[in-house]
């Protein structure tokens, strides 16, 4: 059975990172715009990181420029603008695609797992997913759906 842990990436530093890494964590993949009217949920984001991390959580950002150029930065440049603004230091990716041919395989897998309104694609950024500790998806969540109001649903997770 496919997992998280199938899948690489590469950070918004260049480096090569296995997400079996994870492995063992409950972990929330977003796809993420610094400018987007969602552009503010990075400071709920963190705030998750920042409150479930040490009891083995992990946002994991990947930026993407899809919907609307909303993320027309460089990868240094979005590192630098989600650092200064909003202070995020959870795992950021290399910008990727998440709809189409060009699509990551990760997105791919995500989509398959738990389509959305719109089937299996993506419909805007902000878009969420919730893997359980054995990289499972067990939810998805709207570009709407507030960071803070995932919290219950990570604690389930946490606990399982």
């Amino acid at each position: 059975m496919t997992s998280l842990a199938d899948f690489s990436a590469t950070s918004i530093s260049g480096q090569p990172v296995d997400l079996a890494d994870f492995k063992g964590q409950v972990v929330l993949v977003v796809n993420t715009a610094s400018q987007c009217g969602f552009t503010p949920q990075y400071q709920g984001l963190q705030a998750l990181h920042d409150q479930y991390a040490e009891r083995g959580f992990a946002v994991l950002g990947f930026p993407c420029d899809q919907f609307g150029h909303q993320e027309p930065g460089s990868d240094s440049e979005i590192a630098g603008f989600c650092e200064r603004n909003f202070g995020v230091t959870f795992p950021l990716f290399s910008k990727i695609e998440v709809n189409g041919s060009g699509a990551h395989p990760l997105y791919q897998w995500l989509r398959k797992e738990k389509s959305g309104l719109l089937g299996g694609k993506i419909k805007w950024n902000f878009t969420k997913f919730l893997l359980g500790k054995d990289g499972q998806v067990i939810g998805r969540y709207s570009p709407t759906t507030k960071p803070e109001k995932i919290a219950a649903d990570i604690e389930k997770a946490l606990a399982a």
